[in-house]
Parts: structure tokens; sequence; C-alpha cells
């Protein structure tokens, strides 16, 4: 009986020691084929917006087309899982808000993925303060307002929520004021701010994004501003902390995540070419547009970073009075 012959044992040790040597070679020469961006908003968000200008520059820089899928809807459930269950080679990535990656943590007893373990932290891009906004025909002209009503008609007005953040970020103000409203769930913010526009809800929170050309429009007004300063672009519009909500300050972030165990070469450089790419004048200029603030930094930064705002956006949901659900 003749036996299959066995490699010669110098060749399976030149085998094994080989294997790092390939696996550089990938990184070295990613992205050979299209990358795919997940956002789970959809188009006209901060998120959406940010996703496609990354991509551009990515693809300038790598070679490689780099294009944006919106997942949005189920609190970014959808587009986490996405994410989460892709093949860890860097050709799946999230451009992700603090709302799947922190706030979910803090309004859902379980999720059905895990923001930490099944996600590698790639780079922390930018951040933006909220706004209060309310319809151009709303009789309620300031935050004073707003309260009042709200106050004298308890669980009558309604509210526009296109993410957890939102909703947590609201309910935080209206516990402040002493006021209630009922909460209206949309696939975002973009469709949230759609519906305010037309009347539908009383007012909604959300980014600046999705909020500033429907008040440039004249179809909705801005009522105040959830960060701890006043917007460039909006000088007369205040701070909720100027009119009397001390100590309020909400903002939504941006970063880039891969699926859990891509290789730590690839995340490596996707974070650099990220992290360089935000901090160059030409993402200055665009934040800029939309009066966000960049602070770029690598993977170790966003983790750390990420894991200080799940418990930041959990004490916010208690002091809110928000329940899990």
């Amino acid at each position: 009986m003749r036996f299959p012959l066995r490699p010669p044992l110098h060749a399976m040790v030149c085998a094994l020691l080989c294997l790092p040597a390939l696996a550089m070679a990938d990184a070295a020469t990613y992205p050979s084929r299209p990358v795919k961006i997940i956002v789970s908003f959809p188009p006209g968000t901060g998120s959406d917006g940010s996703a496609r200008f990354l991509a551009q520059k990515l693809e300038a820089r790598l070679g490689q087309p780099f294009v944006v899928e919106n997942r949005p809807g189920a609190n970014s459930f959808i587009a986490a899982q996405t994410v989460a269950r892709a093949e860890p080679d860097g050709y799946t990535l999230f451009v992700a808000s603090n709302s799947p990656m922190a706030t979910n943590v803090a309004q859902f007893k379980s999720l059905p993925y895990d923001p930490v373990k099944d996600f590698a932290p790639v780079a922390r891009l930018y951040y933006g303060a909220m706004v209060l906004s309310v319809p151009a025909s709303s009789p309620y002209r300031t935050v004073r307002d707003l309260v009042e009503a709200a106050k004298a008609n308890p669980g009558k007005l309604s509210y526009g929520s296109g993410s957890a953040s939102y909703q947590i970020a609201t309910e935080l103000f209206l516990r402040q004021a002493g006021a209630k409203a009922v909460a209206i769930p949309y696939k975002g913010a973009a469709p949230a701010m759609a519906d305010l526009a037309g009347g539908q809800v009383d007012f909604a929170m959300s980014d600046y994004t999705a909020a500033a050309g429907l008040a440039q429009a004249g179809k909705t007004r801005i009522l105040a501003v959830a960060g701890d300063k006043r917007l460039s672009v909006q000088p007369n519009v205040p701070t909720l902390q100027e009119v009397g909500f001390k100590d309020y300050y909400m903002v939504n972030w941006v970063s880039l995540f891969a699926p859990a165990k891509t290789p730590a070469d690839i995340v490596a450089k996707l974070g650099k070419a990220a992290v360089e790419i935000f901090n160059s004048k030409d993402a200055e200029e665009f934040i800029g547009r939309t009066n966000g603030q960049i602070f770029a930094g690598g993977p170790e930064v966003l983790r750390k970073f990420q894991l200080d705002e799940i418990k930041r956006w959990s004490a916010a949901a208690t002091l809110a009075g928000i329940p899990k659900q």
C-alpha cells in the first residue's frame, strides 16, 4: 500500500513562518476592491454627510471606491448588526454616531449586538451640538413659550425622535423643565424634521445638519442650541444653558468602526488615513459648514472615548427618568 507523501518538515515550518508575512502583504495591498461604508441614518443627516465626505477622501487616497450604504431604522440595530456580522477583512466599515455605539446601551435592556465587543475602533472624527426646533408656523417663539405650553398641557404636545440620542436629550430637557410630551419615533433626524416642518409634531431635537436647510428655507425655527456655546452660523440663537437649563449639554459625535477581529494593521492603516483626512483644511471647512468640531483620534483614543460616552449617556438617561426598554 502506498501512502500520500508528507511534505518535508522544512517546508511545513516555512509555511508557518510565512503566515505573518502574508497577512502583512494583505494590509500592504489593502484595499484591492471596493469598500462598503454602512450608515445607520438616512441621507441628509450628519452621519451620512460625513460618511460621504470620508468615502470620497479615502477613495482618492487609497485608490479604490468607498461606497456609502444607508441602513436606517430600528434604532440603528439594522446597520450595527450588518457591520457586526460582516467579514472582518476591512471591506465593511461603519460610520457611526453615538446612538448605536453608546446611547443604545442607556436605552435598551439588551441589544442584538455589543457596541464594544463586536467592533474594532478605527478613528474618532467630529462632534456637533444638537438644536431644538419648532415649525415656522408654531406659536412658540422662545423656549419659555414651548415649556409653558407643555406644562399647561401635560402629554398633549409631541416631539419627533430620530434616534435614542434625541429621545434621551429631549426627555432630559423636559425633565429639567418639569414638563411632559409624547415621543414620536422616526428612522433618523431627517424624516423627523420633515414632519416637524409639516406640523405633524410640535418640536424636535436634531443635529444642526438636519435642521439647517429647513430653517434657512423658513419652514422651521431653531429655538435653542443644546451645546455650551452658540452656533457661529446662528449667533442669535441662545443655548439652553442661557435660558435657564443649567449645565445642559448634549452633543452628537461621529466615528469610524470596523467589525471586531479586523486585522490590526488594516485598522491602523484606515485609522491613520481617517485622522489625517479629518485634520485637513478640507475637513475643517466641510465640518465647519455643519457647525461641527473636529476631534480626530486613532483607535485607542476612540475606544476610551466610547467607554466614557457609554457612562455619560447612561447617566443622562437616568437623570431623564427613562426606563430601559
